[in-house]
């Protein structure tokens, strides 16, 4: 048995690490905000998108870049309603080769080629709102910067 009695508190154990670090940080520093300059940093580290107080701390006094990242949750759900418009241009695209070969293969050619006339009509007006939609989304672009 341990006649040793707990004096309480922390005690210091030692472990031996697998991958031991050639220079660990052992060096720790305190510095002291002000309500107002707590609210600034928490700000700053906020914008920054680390996860990580300390490692934040040790960017900015080493004068590493410092990363704004801001999510605009308009751009999101814009380019989210423009990749669902691609997605449905991309499937007009795959029923119209579609529709091709069925109107070749089940129609006579006189036939075929008046419904390939209205056919080609409708993709011109597809076209076209493809344009503005582009020309929107540089707007968009031109606006955002």
């Amino acid at each position: 048995m341990n006649n040793k009695k707990n004096k309480g508190g922390r005690r210091v154990v030692e472990r031996k690490r697998k991958n031991p670090k050639l220079d660990p940080a052992i060096n720790r520093y305190s510095v002291n905000f002000s309500s107002e300059e707590d609210m600034r940093f928490l700000k700053m580290f906020d914008r920054s998108g680390m996860t990580s107080k300390s490692a934040f701390i040790k960017a900015r006094i080493f004068g590493e870049p410092f990363h704004v990242v801001i999510f605009d949750k308009s751009q999101h759900e814009y380019y989210a309603k423009l990749s669902d418009f691609h997605a449905q241009f991309c499937m007009v695209g795959i029923n119209y080769n579609q529709t091709l070969k069925e109107l070749k293969s089940h129609f006579s050619e006189r036939r075929a080629m008046a419904l390939v006339c209205k056919l080609e009509k409708y993709m011109m007006q597809l076209i076209q709102i493809m344009r503005k939609v582009t020309e929107q989304t540089s707007e968009h672009k031109n606006t955002v910067k």
